[in-house]
């Protein structure tokens, strides 16, 4: 199973701060390590982490960002995909419509992330971690 993972998630997976799908989180990320999942994480999500990151470290910034790009794979968005998202009215916030891009590029199955509304107009389902992991138990 392909699955993009959301800004949102990563950021929460790698503070270790506690959360409602905490839990389901570090699952997932564990699964993608052992490489059970194939999980990716958008292009664009990984400067956004870095600004977050930047009251750590230098040191603890470049670890969580080494951990990141050495547990999930980069998925890519080209210039025709990113001008249709910029196009797309049916998004509302055009970072998780480029989000849904990078997924339909990696031929992800699912977006997993904590703001599943925000995905309505998907055409790749967005899951919270918490249903991924039911759905992973399902099969």
């Amino acid at each position: 199973m392909k699955i993009l993972v959301d800004t949102n998630v990563i950021i929460n997976y790698i503070s270790g701060r506690e959360y409602d799908y905490s839990e389901a989180s570090d699952y997932i990320m564990t699964m993608c390590a052992d490489e059970e999942l194939e999980g990716y994480v958008a292009f664009h999500s990984l400067p956004t982490i870095w600004y977050w990151s930047r009251k750590f470290s230098d040191f603890t910034r470049r670890n969580w960002m080494r951990r990141v790009c050495s547990i999930l794979k980069i998925a890519a968005a080209n210039n025709e995909t990113v001008l249709k998202a910029v196009d797309n009215v049916e998004f509302r916030d055009f970072e998780d419509n480029l989000q849904e891009c990078c997924a339909v590029s990696a031929g992800c199955d699912y977006i997993v992330t904590v703001n599943v509304k925000d995905y309505e107009h998907s055409s790749i389902p967005a899951v919270t971690p918490s249903e991924l992991v039911q759905i992973i138990h399902s099969l």
